[in-house]
């Protein structure tokens, strides 16, 4: 099960009444853009997030595979010719759309660096369709379910029997819990699986102050899940192990490792704080030569990046 998010504006209605997403294979230069192929990878039983000006307004799943075909029809602007891509799909329209923009501060964090859906700015990105990791899939569900299941102001406390059984009879209910339930499996499955795999590379033990503590020690990921492929995120090599502190530390991007396994420490630590959080400058730590490409794309991407200031700079406009 894969998770995408589909940019449609004036698309939306007819694609939603004809049960389908569509793009064609090349732009007007003869290229084909990344967020058109994409379709390609859509299977059945994948689930989509549909978005309209600021807002996802839907859910649905791919009930096809996507397949070649001309343009349907029952589109405006049809053109037998023209060669695309299709999918058919089960639409779900929410009684309460989700505005990104009011809840950005809370999906940012889960944007991928590369093929990021939406903007710095929270305004969506140009393209059709955009790869939906399951911890951003997850957070998307919560504020689907919030606005649309559990929002409820006192006048509907006391629900009749009638209103209860409309309830029951949502089928969106149990769609949107299916897919957080399959997103949800699917973390757990890989933290498992990466965690068994690297902690013997480890010794079992945390590699900057080697506390061997099985509770107090992390897996701790060089790239991040929301911007590994599936692979990656099943690489032991793709991180190392550390304690409480240090995994948040090097979550965070306040230490990091360059190829050669030395320590390297954000300005944001005060050097008066090293000792405290039991850090030394320039220590190096026995590394396996997978780990350098991922440790180099923590470094690059995550130390001292400057995403903690763009979100900030957001959040003060």
């Amino acid at each position: 099960m894969n998770c995408f998010i589909v940019m449609q504006g004036d698309t939306y209605q007819e694609e939603k009444d004809a049960c389908v997403i569509w793009s064609p294979k090349e732009d007007k230069s003869g290229n084909e853009p990344h967020s058109w192929k994409r379709l390609k990878e859509v299977h059945a039983g994948d689930q989509l997030f549909h978005y309209v000006r600021g807002n996802i307004v839907s859910v649905s799943i791919a009930t096809k595979d996507c397949k070649e075909a001309p343009k349907p029809s029952t589109l405006l602007n049809h053109q037998k010719t023209t060669d695309g891509y299709l999918v058919q799909l089960e639409y779900y329209e929410l009684d309460i759309p989700v505005n990104v923009k009011e809840q950005f501060q809370e999906i940012y964090p889960l944007l991928p660096l590369k093929y990021a859906p939406f903007q710095n700015d929270a305004n969506g990105n140009p393209g059709y369709l955009y790869p939906c990791n399951e911890e951003l899939a997850i957070k998307l569900l919560e504020l689907i379910s919030e606005s649309n299941f559990y929002r409820v102001d006192e006048e509907q406390l006391e629900l009749t029997i009638d209103e209860v059984r409309k309830i029951e009879r949502n089928t969106l209910v149990p769609f949107i819990t299916e897919i957080e339930s399959e997103a949800k499996t699917k973390i757990r499955w890989g933290q498992q699986k990466f965690r068994k795999d690297l902690m013997p590379l480890w010794e079992d033990k945390c590699a900057i102050c080697a506390i061997n503590l099985p509770v107090l020690l992390k897996a701790s990921r060089s790239k991040p899940w929301k911007d590994s492929t599936n692979q990656e995120r099943l690489d032991p090599y793709n991180g190392l192990l550390l304690c409480s502190n240090h995994d948040a530390l090097y979550h965070e991007g306040l230490i990091a490792f360059d190829g050669q396994g030395r320590l390297h420490i954000s300005s944001v630590i005060s050097e008066e704080d090293y000792e405290m959080y039991r850090l030394m400058p320039r220590a190096k730590i026995k590394i396996h030569p997978e780990n350098k490409v991922y440790f180099k794309w923590h470094k690059r991407n995550v130390f001292a990046s400057d995403v903690v200031n763009e979100l900030q700079s957001y959040e003060s406009e």
